[in-house]
């Protein structure tokens, strides 16, 4: 580009938006997780707005300080945590793209997330077992239904960990699998934050009411 087209090019802050050419794959992409994300703890704002509620309704059966093993959460909560602090192991092998270091950190993340959700549903078998369905009480229906979802998207976090390991194996380090990798890095961290807010106000709260 010569001097003369340099001077009477304008600078792209003066360039209208909408003649601005489209935006990076990577910045489209990131935001438009962080957006579903974003509403993904919208509901599960709701969902801890309504156990709050109706946290109390127990209809004369038991509450939460008789039921919940704090043992088995305390182990479900050093779970999850751990499985977080792997999953960020995970995403700097991915940034060097070492695979040996990518995988072994995958299938540990796998494995805690795992036993993670096998402690929680031994949990909701053995409450159903004493009684205490989600149909028994307002409270028990919000507890379930709470912690049930929080569940749900851990066992889907687990098959998309399952299947972008797939890809990894049969295309290796591609753009667009980085890109996928890092968007479920955010997914798997964001839900042990919602964790630490189960166990703070369910959990806790319950042993403290």
């Amino acid at each position: 580009m010569s001097l003369v087209d340099t001077l009477t090019t304008p600078a792209e802050g003066d360039v209208p938006l909408s003649e601005r050419g489209p935006a990076a794959v990577d910045v489209v992409v990131g935001f438009g997780f962080w957006l579903f994300l974003l509403s993904d703890i919208v509901i599960f704002g709701s969902l801890f707005a309504a156990y709050a509620v109706l946290a109390g309704q127990t209809d004369g059966g038991p509450d939460g300080q008789h039921l919940f093993d704090r043992a088995n959460v305390l182990i479900e909560t050093g779970c999850l945590l751990a499985s977080s602090f792997t999953c960020g192991l995970f995403s700097l092998a991915i940034e060097r793209r070492a695979a040996a270091a990518t995988y072994l950190w995958a299938a540990v993340t796998f494995a805690f997330g795992a036993a993670f959700l096998g402690l929680e549903l031994s949990e909701f078998i053995r409450m159903i077992g004493e009684g205490a369905a989600p149909t028994r009480s307002a409270f028990l229906s919000a507890f379930f239904t709470l912690v049930g979802t929080h569940g749900l998207h851990v066992t889907l976090g687990l098959c998309w960990l399952a299947v972008m390991v797939a890809q990894i194996a049969t295309l290796g380090f591609r753009p667009h699998i980085v890109r996928r990798l890092f968007c479920f890095s955010l997914f798997w961290h964001a839900l042990d934050i919602v964790w630490i807010g189960v166990f703070t106000i369910v959990y806790l709260g319950a042993a403290y009411a």
